[in-house]
């Protein structure tokens, strides 16, 4: 029998949770020396702390002040769904001759599927998205200065919402570590929630482009309401019902 409290047991779910990705029920029933509905007991008290988002079968960790995914884990997650995502929300670009493309991979996808084919202005705060357009003919690259933020490779700070507060972009392409109807979006830092709002409101149109796991999820700084947003981008794995009462608040919902 297990002598940890539930405290203890639900701290160490957190633990594997976020060091692993997910969690599985039949597993930490086993690791943990429990039954299946207590793990699954804990799942739904963590769920309700926003500490975890419950899946069939088990749980992934929800990004919080204290627990941020990194890019390179990004790069590995949800990849194919993403790229969907990507090359759709990069369709949505229209006559837009200067562009905004926020940090995250999502994002870096979506510079890559940029059609390039007429000069356009990418304002990004993201060196791999810089590098990733830096080489090509058409596009001009200007990469917001400020302190470098390890985990995502992005700049944040005053430098970098001051040089962005003085540019008019048409289209501004966002990422978030959370979407809900109730808290807009939202994500664990301050200092990149600044950046994300100082590109919001220097854009003419903003879509946000992210999977269907994002959605519902709430992380600690809200830097914007989903009526701002023009379009969501999002997967077929987020429920057409879902996707309409989001579309309730203003924005078109595409589903690719």
């Amino acid at each position: 029998m297990s002598t940890r409290t539930a405290e203890e047991r639900q701290r160490e779910i957190v633990l594997a949770a976020r060091r692993d990705g997910s969690v599985d029920v039949t597993a930490l029933a086993d690791e943990l020396g429990v039954a299946k509905e207590t793990v699954r007991r804990d799942l739904r008290v963590l769920e309700d702390h926003g500490l975890l988002r419950r899946t069939h079968g088990g749980a992934y960790p929800v990004e919080s002040a204290g627990f941020e995914t990194t890019l390179a884990f990004r790069a590995t997650s949800h990849v194919p769904e993403k790229r969907r995502i990507a090359t759709a929300a990069a369709e949505l670009l229209g006559d837009a001759e200067t562009v905004f493309v926020d940090e995250g991979f999502t994002p870096q996808l979506i510079a890559e599927a940029l059609p390039l084919d007429r000069p356009l202005t990418v304002v990004t705060a993201s060196l791999p998205v810089a590098g990733a357009l830096a080489e090509s003919e058409n596009a001009s690259v200007l990469l917001l200065g400020g302190r470098v933020r390890s985990g995502t490779l992005a700049t944040v700070d005053h430098w970098t919402t001051k040089m962005l507060a003085g540019f008019v972009i048409d289209l501004a392409f966002i990422g978030a570590n959370g979407i809900s109807r109730e808290h807009g979006l939202t994500t664990p830092d301050p200092a990149v929630s600044e950046v994300k709002a100082q590109a919001i409101r220097a854009a003419r149109r903003t879509v946000f482009a992210g999977v269907h796991t994002k959605f519902g999820a709430v992380s600690f700084c809200r830097f914007a309401e989903i009526g701002t947003l023009e379009t969501i981008v999002t997967s077929t794995l987020l429920p057409a019902a879902e996707a309409h009462r989001y579309s309730l608040l203003g924005p078109q919902v595409i589903r690719v």
